[in-house]
């Protein structure tokens, strides 16, 4: 997978107690449209920094509906100072996948923190496909989250 963009805003999120990686539960979003085209742009402003700020393409066509797109944490822990947050592959069975039509187009895979309510679904950061990407009826798509550097680290 492309190279994680943390945004600015979870920086501060993180900081004022809004995320416990470790226990939160964590979920995809999609989008085909660039942080910076957004008409409310979630990579500058913290209080921009939520879901809403997105346009997310439409999850008709996901198998399983939105709950697949939840992520379960593998391990949320420091080691001599530098914090990891490793998930769960979503590969497989667990895969993304297009059941009843397609699903997309999209180009961006951000991570969203589902549990706070304030604010509610702050955004983490955000993958970059690189291109826009169109899933065919029963076609997947792998998301392999790096075990061994994790999604994100921290020091």
């Amino acid at each position: 997978m492309a190279s994680f963009v943390k945004l600015n805003g979870f920086v501060e999120h993180k900081n004022h107690g809004v995320h416990n990686l470790g226990s939160d539960q964590l979920k995809l979003a999609l989008s085909n449209t660039a942080p910076s085209a957004e008409s409310t742009d979630p990579s500058i402003d913290t209080d921009d920094c939520v879901l809403a700020s997105v346009t997310q393409v439409s999850y008709t066509n996901l198998d399983g509906g939105t709950s697949s797109l939840n992520v379960t944490t593998t391990s949320s822990g420091q080691s001599g100072g530098v914090y990891k947050l490793v998930l769960e592959d979503k590969t497989g069975v667990n895969q993304l996948k297009a059941s009843g039509g397609s699903l997309g187009p999209f180009r961006y895979v951000y991570l969203v923190n589902d549990t706070p309510s304030s604010p509610a679904d702050p955004l983490v950061g955000y993958w970059d496909k690189g291109e826009s990407i169109t899933l065919a009826d029963g076609e997947g798509m792998d998301v392999d989250f790096s075990e061994v550097n994790g999604v994100l680290q921290d020091s």
